[in-house]
C-alpha cells in the first residue's frame, strides 16, 4: 500500500472515529448508545483473543521462568544458607549447655578435694601402643609435666609431655602406669596399675588392677579407692577417687593381693577435664567420693494372726468348773 496524502487522511479519519466511539462507550457506562455494538465485537473477536491467549501464554510463561530462574535459584540459596547457619547455632547451643555442665561438676570435684585446676578440652585420642589423649592447654597456661588431670568422676592420669599449646595425658589405664592408692574406711595402701588400651581389650569393664601390699588385709567388693598422693604431690596429688573393687582374686599365699577395679571415668568418652595446677592444702582423704547410695529398705514379713478358737471350744472352756484340771496324757506308772 503506497504511502500517499489520499491514505494518510483515511487512517487518521479511521483513529478520529475510533477514539470518539471510545470516548462515548466508556461515558455511557451499562447504558452506552454503543452497547449492542461492544457486544457483537466481543461475540465476534473473543474466541480469537482466547485462542491467540492460549498459544501466547505458554510462551509468556516460559519466558518468565527464564527470566527469573536466576533470582530464584539466589532465593533458595539465601534460604538453604540460613537454615545450615540454624542448624549449627542449635548444635552448637546444645554443645555450649552440655560443656557447662561438665565443667560446673569437674569444678565441684575440684572444690571438695581443694584441688586448683585449669580446665581443659580433649581434642583427640593417641593411635600407638599408649593410652594417651591430647588437651588443648599447654605451657602457655601454666602446664607442666607431671601434673594430675582429673575429670569430674575421678582420675584421668597425668601430664607427660607438654607444647606451647597442647599437652599429652598418659591414661591410668596404661600399662605403664602405676599410682599409688589407698583403700576406703581401712587405709590400706597398694598399687593401682592399668591393663592396657583402656581394659577393651581383656580388662573389659575392669582396666585397673589393685596390688595390695598386705595379703593378709580384708577387702571386699564394693571398697573403693583413691589417690594416695606422691611425694611432692606430682605425679599424682591425694584424694582422687580412682574407683570400686569389682572383684577379688583368692589368696595364694603370696605377699601381695590381687582385685580388679571399676573405674569411675569413662575413659572412652572423655571430654572436659581439669589440670591440678596447686595440690590441696591437706590430704582430703576419702572426702571428694561420692556419697554411698542408700541400700533398699526390705520389706517385714507381716506376722499371721492367731487362730481364734472355735465357738464350741469356748463354750467347754466356760463351762468347766473352776479348780478343775485337764485330764494328763501322760502315762501313769502302771502303763
Amino acid at each position: 500500500m503506497k504511502d500517499t496524502r489520499r491514505t494518510r487522511m483515511v487512517l487518521g479519519g479511521l483513529l478520529v472515529v475510533a477514539l470518539t466511539m471510545i470516548t462515548v462507550d466508556y461515558r455511557g457506562g451499562a447504558s452506552s448508545p454503543l452497547r449492542g455494538l461492544r457486544d457483537v465485537g466481543a461475540t465476534v473477536f473473543g474466541p480469537v483473543e482466547r485462542a491467540s491467549a492460549s498459544v501466547v501464554r505458554p510462551v509468556g510463561n516460559a519466558f518468565d521462568a527464564i527470566t527469573d530462574a536466576p533470582g530464584e535459584r539466589r532465593r533458595a540459596d539465601r534460604l538453604a544458607r540460613q537454615n545450615q547457619r540454624l542448624r549449627e547455632e542449635l548444635r552448637s547451643a546444645r554443645l555450649d549447655k552440655d560443656k557447662a555442665a561438665q565443667l560446673d561438676r569437674l569444678l565441684g570435684t575440684a572444690g571438695m578435694g581443694g584441688y586448683k585446676i585449669r580446665a581443659a578440652q580433649v581434642i583427640s585420642a593417641g593411635q600407638g601402643f599408649e593410652d594417651t589423649v591430647t588437651i588443648d592447654v599447654g605451657s602457655r597456661s601454666g602446664i607442666k609435666a607431671d601434673m594430675t588431670v582429673i575429670s569430674a568422676a575421678g582420675l584421668v592420669g597425668r601430664v607427660t609431655r607438654v607444647g606451647p599449646a597442647t599437652s599429652t595425658v598418659l591414661l591410668a589405664t596404661d600399662q605403664t602406669s602405676s599410682i599409688g592408692s589407698r583403700l576406703e574406711a581401712s587405709k590400706e595402701i597398694g598399687i593401682v596399675e592399668g591393663r592396657g588400651r583402656r581394659g577393651l581389650g581383656g580388662g573389659g569393664d575392669t582396666p585397673l588392677r589393685f596390688q595390695l601390699l598386705d595379703a593378709a588385709a580384708p577387702i571386699k567388693v564394693g571398697q573403693r579407692i583413691v589417690t594416695l598422693g606422691s611425694q611432692g604431690q606430682r605425679p599424682y596429688v591425694p584424694g582422687v577417687p580412682i574407683g570400686e573393687v569389682a572383684r577379688v582374686e583368692k589368696a595364694t599365699g603370696g605377699l601381695t593381693r590381687t582385685a580388679y577395679i571399676r573405674p569411675f571415668v569413662r575413659f572412652t568418652s572423655l571430654d572436659v577435664v581439669g589440670v591440678v595446677v596447686a595440690p590441696p592444702k591437706t590430704d582430703p582423704r576419702d572426702a571428694v567420693l561420692p556419697p554411698k547410695p542408700k541400700p533398699a529398705p526390705t520389706p517385714s514379713p507381716s506376722k499371721s494372726p492367731k487362730a481364734s478358737k472355735s465357738p464350741k471350744a469356748r463354750a467347754s472352756a466356760d463351762a468347766r468348773p473352776s479348780g478343775s484340771t485337764s485330764p494328763s496324757t501322760e502315762p501313769s506308772a502302771g502303763d
